[in-house]
């Protein structure tokens, strides 16, 4: 089961990937605003393209947090970065910079670098009213005071990568609710799934993180904000998958490599970030 959970979190990224960059290219040659720019963007194929890919990316994830661990699903998510820039290169008619394929690699080798000393296992997807209150409640705090740092008056840098950040903590609380609607929706059925707290929170919740992640992109240089949102996601899920569905990973010596991978992680994810922006300008 883990293996499907791994396969479904790569196609996930993947084409949420593949949403995010079909949309941006459908958008950079639009004229039009506000719904008359969603009419406009609906009668184009790459639009249409980039909605189903998104669509793909949540069925996608679904499936994954069924079979498998938040601890190793989310985490996978990180890969959505480099698919998003090996797609939207050529889309835009650009080409990957050199250095932009060794912050690929190093993504992709810091990644399998720290799941495999992680080993995260177990699949369970109800927590206690208890471990939900534990989960939540830092989560959501953190959220409200990255909210209040970021207001006006700090750099544009910090701003965008304390929303970054909060972005990140929703997008992990969202996945762990999505993770118990669906296995609820897998157990029990439709009625149990509409009755689920947790359907609505994750639909909340959600929202929410889309909000943040626009006013982070909007606030300051992508540069800054694409790392918090990528390693705080990650972070935040596997915290949220030991302490509310009881997920184990190995420590010991295996935090020595664990850590060397994540630190290849943040590099590459640096560089990536940087390899986005330079392409975003070059297409304005």
């Amino acid at each position: 089961m883990i293996e499907f959970a791994a396969v479904f979190a790569v196609a996930g990224a993947a084409s949420n990937a593949m949403g995010t960059a079909f949309q941006r290219k459908a958008a950079s040659t639009a004229d039009r605003r506000g719904l008359r720019l969603l009419g406009e963007l609906v009668r184009r194929p790459a639009w249409v393209i980039g909605m189903a890919g998104v669509i793909g990316a949540a069925l996608f994830q679904s499936l994954a947090l069924v079979n498998g661990p938040l601890a190793l699903v989310q985490p996978l998510f990180i890969l959505e970065l480099p698919f998003a820039l090996m797609i939207a290169a050529p889309l835009m008619h650009r080409r990957l910079p050199a250095w932009g394929w060794w912050g690929v690699s190093a993504v992709v080798a810091g990644l399998a670098l720290v799941l495999a000393s992680a080993a995260p296992h177990g699949a369970t997807d109800q927590a206690s009213p208890a471990r939900w209150i534990v989960g939540l409640g830092p989560c959501l705090g953190a959220v409200a005071v990255a909210v209040l740092l970021s207001g006006q008056g700090r750099p544009a840098a910090v701003r965008a990568a304390l929303l970054g950040a909060a972005a990140a903590i929703a997008n992990a609380v969202t996945a762990a609710l999505l993770k118990t609607a669906t296995g609820t929706f897998a157990d029990h059925g439709l009625t149990a799934f509409l009755t689920s707290w947790q359907t609505y929170g994750f639909a909340l919740a959600g929202v929410m993180a889309v909000l943040l992640l626009e006013n982070a992109l909007q606030v300051g240089p992508l540069a800054a904000s694409q790392p918090a949102l990528t390693i705080g996601d990650a972070t935040v899920s596997l915290a949220l998958g030991v302490v509310l569905f009881d997920e184990e990973i190995r420590t010991g010596w295996w935090l020595a490599p664990a850590a060397l991978g994540a630190l290849l992680i943040v590099t590459g994810v640096v560089v990536l970030s940087r390899a986005v922006q330079a392409i975003v300008i070059l297409e304005q």
